[in-house]
């Protein structure tokens, strides 16, 4: 199997480990109750799944009863049918992202960040602060919502990582790795406070947790960069491209 494919394994392993995910026909859908961010709810095909046209429309059906934006993530080569069934009933491409890995022996030190301290929240305040971070570095708008918080506080109690990095007596930057499985963990959620970027603080931040998970007993960790900067800052700390996603969803303005 390759890398790409044992991430897109993992992913769907992970939604189906989720008390709350379904299924719906050939799709696993992760679904958070309390998190109605689009990147926290979406469905993951069956390897080399052929929906039919009325499994599509099961899929979209099933996100609408959940108040939730029809949305895949997945390879394209793990299920080469999927892509065009989605298309076909009026999906929309939103990107293609690359997928990045690294592995002990390829991670690097960034440069250190003056008064930077980076570590795991345990406090209400910090974790409100870390998901008040997060919500508000995916473009939210007003106090996160309860599920943010809960899977902060989920990665940071369980098998997985979550780390706050504070500058200047404030809450500078969140992430976490998700628990590991064969191996595998996921980098996820990573978003610095707007007033801390381009300081160094997303490179220091993203070494931490990825050391971190290497010390839990994880092989690889691997993500999905927001768009070609912080590739570059992940390349700085020695991840490399693996492959690459189609992030899919249906415009509900469209249709």
């Amino acid at each position: 199997m390759t890398m790409a494919n044992a991430v897109q394994d993992y992913a769907r392993a992970l939604a189906l480990r989720s008390p709350s995910h379904y299924r719906v026909g050939p799709f696993t859908v992760r679904h958070n109750p309390g998190w109605e961010l689009k990147y926290a709810n979406y469905a993951i095909p069956d390897r080399g799944a052929e929906p039919t046209a009325d499994d599509v429309a099961a899929l979209v059906d099933a996100f609408g009863k959940h108040e939730r934006l029809p949305r895949l993530e997945f390879l394209p080569a793990w299920a080469p049918a999927v892509e065009p069934a989605l298309l076909a009933a009026g999906f929309t491409v939103e990107n293609r992202a690359p997928l990045l890995a690294c592995g002990p022996e390829d991670l690097r030190t960034p440069k250190p960040v003056d008064g930077l301290r980076i570590g795991t929240p345990v406090t209400e305040a910090e974790f409100t602060g870390a998901a008040r971070v997060q919500h508000q570095g995916f473009g939210g708008e007003g106090e996160p919502d309860p599920g943010a918080t809960d899977w902060l506080r989920a990665a940071a109690t369980g098998d997985g990582v979550a780390a706050l990095a504070v500058l200047d007596g404030a809450p500078a930057g969140v992430g976490g790795c998700s628990a590991a499985i064969d191996g595998l963990s996921e980098l996820a959620g990573l978003a610095v406070a707007a007033p801390f970027r381009r300081r160094g603080v997303g490179a220091a931040l993203s070494a931490w947790l990825t050391e971190r998970a290497f010390t839990q007993g994880c092989r690889t960790v691997w993500l999905e960069p927001g768009d070609a900067d912080v590739e570059r800052v992940y390349a700085g700390i020695g991840y490399r491209r693996i492959g690459e996603k189609v992030n899919i969803s249906l415009d509900p303005a469209g249709g």
